[in-house]
């Protein structure tokens, strides 16, 4: 029986995360992918093969915050970060190696536009790799005549689906992601984590439920109006059936959200508009489970396939990674339907989401 990989490494040096910087998402028809994540949402393409797309959004200047490979299996390759030094890629894979997590480094790098990088294993599972050294491209954050009315203009931050949400956080933490946000209950259950490098209220996101799996990656847009146009623009394409969830503004964050599901059911998520978290004494926001308001702050219930879907993760084989059932209860069972329950105002009498309990 293999060993569990430890969650912490004292004493040695973990490196220095700067912000999630690119996603590889595989997906089965990249015609369709294209047409998506370029046509549709404005992503700039910056290298095309008849096997890989790389894309970027305005404001990025390293070559890709998205690469789209045609695969057999719609799942995500890796979720990658950028460090502050090259050392840090050593730092990386020393630390990885000491918790006892399998690691690939190649100095050439994985992908297109990347140099010297490790990509690794995790202890939840999840693939993730850790680079410094980019090829710089325009960045096209003046280029106001390529932009669209819902123009992306930063890759925000990865969400990470995992049965033990508390075992994320320490493991996290370890790599010097401090949480922003919690969701828990009175008897100390975490249901979801936010959790950051740069100064917003995160990088990734810890969502408890059956994992690990890729809940979504989010790019975000300047205005909320930005988000409006998106969801316009599909409706005028007759591609509504893509809109998930939304648009709507978290209380979670406090961002106005949307969620659209691409050709291959990869959710991605449009955001805007959440806050400074950069001081060394920011408070940590803890949201009850039952406070109705927690994902969207004006009431509105989460469709069951935000809590239920997600997209495979592979190892570094390629090989989809199992997933492991979440032990303790999840959301969704405890706040909609006959057994759940949710709040406006704590202490209400009234239990149940706006549109009752057929969801």
């Amino acid at each position: 029986m293999t060993s569990q990989p430890a969650l912490t490494a004292p004493g040695v040096t973990p490196p220095d995360i700067v912000r999630c910087a690119y996603a590889e998402l595989v997906v089965t028809d990249l015609a369709a992918s294209r047409e998506f994540y370029v046509d549709v949402l404005g992503l700039t393409v910056t290298y095309e093969d008849a096997e890989t797309i790389y894309l970027r959004s305005l404001e990025e200047f390293i070559h890709h915050n998205l690469v789209l490979r045609k695969g057999p299996i719609a799942a995500a390759a890796v979720l990658a970060f950028r460090v502050r030094t090259p050392e840090d890629v050593d730092h990386a894979e020393t630390y990885y190696r000491a918790l006892g997590c399998r690691t690939e480094r190649r100095p050439g790098g994985f992908v297109r536009g990347i140099g010297d990088a490790v990509r690794v294993t995790d202890p939840l599972g999840f693939p993730y790799e850790f680079f410094y050294e980019v090829e710089h491209v325009e960045r096209l954050a003046w280029r106001y005549d390529l932009y669209t009315p819902g123009a992306l203009v930063r890759l925000d931050h990865f969400n990470q689906v995992t049965p033990d949400v508390p075992r994320g956080i320490e493991y996290l933490e370890g790599v010097g992601f401090r949480v922003t946000e919690d969701i828990e209950d009175d008897e100390g259950i975490v249901y979801a984590a936010w959790m950051r490098r740069k100064s917003t209220v995160h990088d990734t996101a810890l969502t408890g439920g059956a994992g690990p799996r890729m809940h979504h990656i989010a790019f975000a847009t300047h205005e909320k109006h930005n988000i409006l146009a998106i969801c316009d623009k599909l409706g005028a394409l007759r591609r509504s059936d893509a809109i998930e969830r939304g648009p709507g503004r978290h209380g979670v964050s406090n961002a106005f959200y949307l969620y659209i599901l691409d050709p291959d059911g990869h959710r991605i998520e449009i955001y805007t508009q959440d806050y400074y978290t950069g001081d060394p004494d920011n408070p940590v926001v803890r949201w009850d489970v039952h406070d109705n308001q927690r994902r969207d702050w004006w009431g509105n219930p989460v469709v069951p396939s935000w809590y239920t879907e997600a997209s495979l993760v592979l190892d570094l084989d390629g090989n989809p990674v199992a997933v492991e059932e979440r032990q303790e209860p999840s959301e969704m069972a405890v706040t909609i339907g006959a057994d759940g329950f949710s709040y406006t105002r704590e202490g209400d009498t009234e239990q149940g989401f706006k549109l009752g309990n057929q969801l």
